[in-house]
């Protein structure tokens, strides 16, 4: 079978990138791939072969060139990934054997990822009225809007597959055909189960310093818990300077701000952390991190946002919003290594994702 990945850059920062190369590496054994990326940013090293098409990365309805691609290609499967130019979801969805992997909530919620501007967990379906609230800036509003619901039009007529139940669910109540849509869970890629730890034991954040992933309150928590050991955040993002500042402060454990770490370094820090705090204020899509930490027996300790609940062990799982609750499931969670069963195996996601490309490229 040939099969065209899309996807908006060529990176290996972020679990939804993780997650795709790690598919395409997995089936490279068994099928012919191309992969054409908006942008490159990182070394696609011998995955399959990639061109560039500009547009892909886009957010705005921008036109790609694909037609010759598609022609000299011929592929049995287009494959869609991180892409929500609206265009191109036009253009896959015309040609009747596309699939498209909904990571993230910007295909039904043109806001903050079903969390509101009042910091609650939004349940509404998308409309003028529901979601005008969560912008300060009408002009911004009226842009995102009308891209956002071009996005879910070009999806409704497409196979979907997504990382959980609860995307589903949330696609569904979006207007989404129930039986079109796939539920094919990630799994651990590109880490070292061998690894040293590269420093003393830690409790660990890992993922995005923004508000949506709640690093602030991760902080918060580690503050209050008593736990002696030192916070380490490894990501980027507008929230790193504010926590830069933090992490001055002489008094108790310390704070560490690494920045992003590649794969290698992430697996030292997995060995090194004696739990994982996710507390995700907007509604998680899956939380690709937790499954991670597990595989390493880290204990997670999380709030229960969106498909959380869906692979979470359960002790350490906290009621969504509860600062206190995180406090102290992450004071027992520190003393308690986790010796797990495998889950989230690479063969079982190819198998199923391979039987959807099937089920596409018949026009099923």
């Amino acid at each position: 079978m040939r099969i065209l990945h899309l996807a908006d850059r060529l990176t290996n920062r972020g679990g939804a990138y993780t997650w795709t190369l790690g598919i395409i590496e997995g089936l490279a054994p068994f099928h012919e791939q191309r992969l054409a990326v908006g942008e490159v940013e990182a070394d696609p090293g011998a995955c399959c072969p990639v061109v560039v098409r500009p547009g892909l990365e886009s957010r705005a309805a921008q036109a790609v060139a694909l037609d010759d691609l598609a022609a000299e290609f011929r592929p049995d499967v287009i494959h869609v990934h991180n892409v929500v130019n609206p265009w191109a979801l036009e253009w896959a969805s015309a040609r009747g054997h596309a699939l498209v992997t909904v990571q993230d909530h910007r295909f039904f919620c043109p806001a903050r990822g079903k969390w509101t501007a009042d910091g609650e967990v939004c349940r509404k379906a998308m409309s003028r009225d529901a979601c005008a609230a969560c912008f300060e800036d009408e002009t911004y509003f009226e842009e995102l809007l009308p891209l956002t619901e071009r996005r879910l039009e070009a999806v409704r007529r497409l196979h979907l597959s997504v990382l959980s139940r609860y995307m589903r669910e949330e696609l569904v109540a979006a207007g989404a055909v129930a039986e079109s849509i796939h539920v094919i869970p990630p799994f651990v890629h590109d880490l070292d189960a061998d690894a040293a730890a590269d420093g003393p034991p830690c409790v660990l954040f890992v993922g995005r310093l923004a508000e949506t992933k709640g690093v602030r309150e991760a902080l918060r928590a580690w503050r209050r818990s008593g736990v002696e050991l030192p916070l380490v955040l490894a990501g980027t993002g507008p929230l790193r300077a504010e926590l830069e500042a933090h992490s001055k402060d002489a008094s108790g454990p310390p704070l560490e701000v690494l920045g992003w770490v590649d794969r290698a370094r992430l697996s030292s820090l997995y060995q090194r952390a004696r739990a994982l705090l996710m507390p995700s204020r907007w509604q998680e899509p899956f939380g690709i991190a937790g499954i991670e930490a597990l595989s390493f027996g880290v204990p997670v300790v999380a709030w229960e946002s969106g498909g959380v609940g869906e692979w979470h062990p359960g002790p350490g799982l906290v009621r969504w919003g509860d600062v206190a609750g995180l406090a102290r499931a992450l004071a027992r969670a520190v003393d308690r290594r986790l010796l797990l069963l495998p889950r989230f195996e690479r063969d079982e996601s190819i198998g199923r994702l391979t039987a959807v490309y099937a089920r596409v490229g018949n026009g099923n």
